[in-house]
C-alpha cells in the first residue's frame, strides 16, 4: 500500500466510525431478534455480528459490506435445530453449531473454486421465489409472538391460519395486552419509520427506536407493582451474564446422519446464495463504484462462520439491509464492519442489564416487518408484470419452498425455468444440444468499441460465458452485445445486463444490446423473455392528464419552454454529483426545458438502498448548465445534522466576511480558492435573500437545485424555476466578467 493510500486510509476513519456505530444499532436488535427466530439463544446473532464484523473486515473481499447473521438463515438453522434435536431445542442448537460449523469448511472450500458463480445458474424468478418463500416462513412464525403468543406451533400455512387466532385472544386475554401492545407499537414504527422523512428522527434507526421504546415500556410496566396484568418474565429477553465467556460446545456425533448431511447442505447453499446476491446489491450502492471479490468474500465468511460457530454464533453472511445502512451513512471501506462489530461488543458489555428488558414481542415485530418486505404484494405485482412465464416460475417456487423445503424449492424451480424455456422457444434441442457449446466471440471494431455476438440461446444456464466477456474487457470499452443469431434470451440475463448498462454509464461508457428488438415478447416490461433491455413508463396514460400536469402544461406555456412528460431513463448526467453517488437514480419525467436546454425542470424517481433495505423516493430537481470552469461544490442549510462534517466528502468552506450566510448554510468543495472567487458579493446575498435550497455542481458543467424529497407543487415550482433562471444569470455573468481570467490561470 502506498503512503499516499495509506493516509487516505487513516483519513476515512472518522466517517466510518461514525456509519459503524449507526449500523450497530442497527445490527443489535436484528441480531437478537433473527437467533430468536432462528430457535437459538439470543446472544448467538449478536456473536455472529461480532465474529463476522472483526473476521471479514481483515480476510474479505468486499469495501463497504457488513455481516452477521441472514433473513434467509432463520428457516435452514431453526428446520436444523428442531429436525437435530427431536424437539429438544437445547440439543438441536448444539447438533446445529456443528452444521455451522461444516457449512463454514465447506464454503471455504468452494471459495477456492470459484463458488461465486454458483448465482448465475439459478434463475431470477426462482429465486425470488425462494426470498419470498423466506418472508412468508418468517411472519407465519413471528406474528403469533408479536401477539404475545410464545406457545404457535405447526407448519408455515398451519400458523398462517392461526394469525387472526392470536390477534383476537390479544383482545380476550388481558394477560396478552402488554406484550402485545409492545409488539403492535413496534411493528407500527417499522413500517412508518420512512414515511417519515426527518432527518433528526431518522438519525436512530427503526429497530433502534423500537429498543429504546420498548425497554422503556418494559420499565414503565414493572415500575407499576400494583398492576393487575403485568409483562410477565417471560416475554423479556434472556441474556446470560457470562453469555461471551461461557460458550457452549458444539455436538459432533450426527455427522454421518443424513438429516445433519441435510442440514449442512441447506445452511451452505441459503448462505452462499444470500451472500452472493446482497454483495452484487451492495456493488451497485458502493460511491466509489468499486468491485467485491465475490470468492475472497466468501473465503473469509466461511473462515468467520467456522469461528462463529465454535463460539456459539450463527452462520455469517453479507447482509445487505445493514450495508445499506453503512453506505447511507458514509460508510467507505471495511473499517466500519470492524467499528460496528466493536460497538456491538461495548452494548453487550455495557447495556447488559437494559437489554434483558427487551420484550419478545419488539424483536418479533421487526422480523415481520422484514419477512413482509420480502413477500409483499408489489413483489407478486412486479413478478405479474415481468410477465406470465416469470410469474409462473415465481410461484412454483414460492409454493414448492413452502410445502417441502429451502433445497427442494430452489431444484424445483430451476427445473421448472427449464420447462418453461424449452415450451416456450419450441425446442428441447436449442437447450440441450448447445449447452456446452460455446455462444460467445469477441470482435475489435474502430473507436475502442468490442462487439460481443451471441449465438444459439441465453439464459441463466449460459450466462456466465457472456458475463465472463463482459467482465475480462472491463467497463473502459463501449460494449455491443448483438443478440441477431440469438433465439432465445431469458428475462434472468436482461435483468443482469440492465446492471451492467448502469456501471458503464457511471463511467460514461456505452453499453447497448442490438438484434434482439425483432423477438416477441409477451409483456412490455424492460426485463421480460425475449425482450430488448428497454425503459417502459409505468405510469399510466390517465396519471399523466391529472391536474398538475395540466398546470405544468400551462406554466410551460408562460414560460414559452416545452413539455415532455414521457418517462426518460437516461440519467447518466447525476452520476457524476455527490448525492446520487449514494443512491440509484431510476428516471425522469414531466421535463421542463427552455430552447437551448441549458435548464430544465423535471420529477425524478430515485432509490435509497437495495434489495430489501430499498426505499424509492420522489422529488423534483432543476439541472442548469453551467460553464466547466465552475469548481464541484455542495451547499445546503446549516443545520445539527450537517454540523457532523465528517460524514461529508470534503470539510465545510467559511466565508467570514458574511456571517448571515455562514449561519444558515454550509458550503463544501475541494477547489477552496475558486470557490471563495465564485461565491462574490452578488451570488452570497442572492443566496441569503432566497429559500434555503440544496444546490449541487459536479464540476462537469452541471449544477442541481432541489428542495425537500418529494414532488414539488405547482407553486413550489414556480418559486424554483425562477430562482434558478435568476442563479443561472448570476453564474453565466459572473464566467463572462474578468475573473474569468483567474480561472483559466488556475486550470
Amino acid at each position: 500500500m502506498s503512503k499516499r493510500s495509506t493516509i487516505a486510509l487513516f483519513k476515512s476513519i472518522p466517517t466510518n466510525l461514525f456509519a459503524g456505530f449507526v449500523v450497530s444499532l442497527v445490527a443489535l436488535p436484528l441480531g437478537l431478534g433473527l437467533a430468536i427466530a432462528s430457535g437459538a439463544p439470543p446472544i448467538s446473532g449478536v456473536i455472529s455480528a461480532i465474529v463476522g464484523g472483526i473476521i471479514v473486515s481483515v480476510l474479505g473481499g468486499g469495501n463497504v459490506t457488513i455481516t452477521g447473521p441472514g433473513n434467509g438463515l432463520v428457516v435452514a438453522v431453526l428446520g436444523a435445530i428442531t429436525v437435530l434435536g427431536n424437539g429438544n431445542l437445547q440439543e438441536g442448537y448444539l447438533y446445529a453449531l456443528a452444521a455451522i460449523i461444516f457449512s463454514g469448511v465447506i464454503i471455504t472450500i468452494l471459495s477456492f473454486i470459484k463458488i461465486g458463480n454458483i448465482g448465475n445458474f439459478f434463475s431470477a424468478p426462482a429465486l425470488q421465489g425462494m426470498l419470498s418463500a423466506i418472508g412468508i416462513i418468517i411472519i407465519s412464525k413471528q406474528a403469533h409472538i408479536m401477539l404475545g403468543n410464545l406457545d404457535s406451533h405447526g407448519n408455515t400455512l398451519h400458523l398462517l391460519a392461526k394469525i387472526p387466532e392470536s390477534l383476537v385472544r390479544v383482545f380476550t386475554n388481558e394477560n396478552l395486552r402488554a406484550p402485545a401492545t409492545a409488539g403492535l407499537l413496534s411493528l407500527a414504527i417499522m413500517f412508518f419509520y420512512s414515511t417519515l422523512r426527518n432527518k433528526y428522527f431518522h438519525l436512530v434507526p427503526a429497530p433502534m427506536w423500537i429498543v429504546i421504546i420498548s425497554v422503556s415500556f418494559a420499565y414503565y410496566i414493572q415500575s407499576q407493582p400494583n398492576l393487575e396484568h403485568p409483562l410477565e418474565a417471560k416475554y423479556l429477553l434472556n441474556i446470560p451474564n457470562d453469555a461471551l465467556s461461557n460458550f457452549p460446545k458444539p455436538n459432533f456425533s450426527k455427522i454421518t446422519n443424513y438429516t445433519f448431511i441435510l442440514a449442512v447442505l441447506s445452511i451452505t447453499l441459503i448462505a452462499s446464495i444470500e451472500s452472493i446476491l446482497s454483495i452484487k446489491a451492495i456493488d451497485k450502492l458502493d460511491p466509489k463504484k468499486r468491485h467485491s471479490s465475490t470468492d475472497k468474500e466468501l473465503r473469509a465468511l466461511g473462515i468467520a462462520t467456522i469461528v462463529s460457530g465454535f463460539l456459539g454464533g450463527l452462520n455469517v453472511v453479507t447482509v445487505i439491509a445493514r450495508s445499506s445502512v453503512n453506505v447511507n451513512n458514509g460508510g467507505t471501506n471495511k473499517f466500519a464492519n470492524l467499528f460496528h462489530a466493536i460497538f456491538l461488543l461495548l452494548f453487550i458489555f455495557l447495556f447488559q442489564e437494559q437489554l434483558k428488558h427487551i420484550p419478545y414481542p419488539a424483536l418479533a415485530a421487526i422480523l415481520v416487518a422484514t419477512g413482509y418486505k420480502l413477500a409483499s404484494p408489489n413483489v407478486f405485482i412486479k413478478m405479474f408484470k415481468i410477465g406470465r412465464p416469470q410469474f409462473i416460475i415465481f410461484l412454483i417456487t414460492l409454493v414448492s419452498t413452502l410445502t417441502t423445503n429451502l433445497i427442494s424449492g430452489i431444484l424445483i424451480g430451476t427445473l421448472a425455468t427449464l420447462l418453461i424455456h424449452v415450451i416456450l422457444a419450441k425446442s428441447f434441442v436449442l437447450f440441450f444440444r448447445y449447452l456446452f457449446t460455446n455462444n460467445i466471440s469477441i470482435h475489435e471494431l474502430e473507436g475502442n468499441r468490442i462487439l460481443i455476438t451471441v449465438k444459439y440461446y441465453c439464459s441463466f444456464l449460459n450466462f456466465f460465458r457472456l458475463k465472463n466477456a463482459i467482465d475480462k474487457i472491463g467497463d473502459s470499452k463501449e460494449i455491443i452485445v448483438d443478440f441477431k443469431q440469438c433465439k432465445f434470451v431469458d428475462h434472468t440475463v436482461l435483468e443482469s445486463l440492465n446492471m451492467y448498462e448502469d456501471k458503464f454509464g457511471i463511467n460514461d461508457v456505452e453499453f447497448k444490446l442490438i438484434g434482439i428488438e425483432s423477438k416477441h415478447t409477451s409483456t412490455s416490461h424492460p426485463f421480460a423473455l425475449r425482450r430488448v433491455l428497454q425503459f417502459v413508463p409505468f405510469i399510466d396514460v390517465d396519471a399523466r392528464q391529472s391536474k398538475r400536469i395540466k398546470l405544468l402544461e400551462e406554466f410551460t406555456n408562460e414560460l414559452h419552454w416545452t413539455f415532455v412528460p414521457e418517462i426518460n431513463n437516461d440519467v447518466s448526467f447525476l452520476n457524476h454529483f455527490h448525492y446520487f453517488q449514494r443512491r440509484q437514480a431510476s428516471y425522469y419525467f414531466n421535463t421542463l426545458a427552455n430552447a437551448n436546454s441549458n435548464l430544465m425542470l423535471f420529477d425524478i424517481e430515485y432509490s435509497e438502498g437495495a434489495f430489501i433495505a430499498r426505499e424509492d423516493v420522489h422529488s423534483t430537481i432543476v439541472y442548469i448548465k453551467v460553464p466547466l470552469s465552475i469548481p464541484a461544490f455542495t451547499l445546503e442549510k446549516k443545520d445539527l445534522f450537517e454540523r457532523l462534517s465528517f460524514l461529508a466528502y470534503s470539510k465545510e468552506i467559511e466565508i467570514n466576511a458574511h456571517r448571515d450566510f455562514s449561519s444558515r448554510f454550509v458550503l463544501r468543495g475541494k477547489r477552496r480558492k475558486q470557490l471563495k472567487n465564485l461565491f462574490s458579493e452578488e451570488l452570497l446575498l442572492f443566496f441569503e435573500c432566497n429559500h434555503p435550497y440544496h444546490i449541487e455542481a459536479d464540476g462537469k458543467g452541471g449544477v442541481i437545485v432541489m428542495d425537500r424529497e418529494h414532488a414539488a407543487t405547482i407553486g413550489e415550482i414556480k418559486t424554483m424555476t425562477d430562482f434558478c433562471i435568476r442563479l443561472q444569470q448570476i453564474i453565466n455573468e459572473y464566467h463572462s466578467s474578468d475573473e474569468k481570467e483567474f480561472y483559466n490561470k488556475e486550470n
